[in-house]
């Protein structure tokens, strides 16, 4: 993320991500994806570096899951070939 700040908002992370505000705090609430809060308000701010990483795990989750699942259709297509 070149020419990124060093501390995003829940919106900024939020496009990132291509979601809601809401759904990044949700994560961050749950403790998945680390934040602080800083003044007075109490405003989130997720550092760029901890949004890599939390991306670099939800595809290491994803590639877990693929290999834990593999897809049915691709099962029952190499089936057909040997009818």
């Amino acid at each position: 993320m070149a020419g990124t700040p060093r501390f995003l908002t829940l919106p900024d992370v939020a496009e990132v991500l291509n979601t809601s505000a809401a759904q990044v705090y949700a994560l961050v609430r749950r403790g998945d994806l680390p934040a602080i809060k800083i003044g007075g308000r109490g405003q989130w701010r997720v550092e760029a570096e901890q949004l890599e990483a939390y991306i670099a795990r939800m595809y290491d989750e994803a590639r877990t899951y693929v290999s834990q699942h593999p897809f049915a259709e691709a099962a029952t297509d190499e089936a057909d070939e040997f009818k």
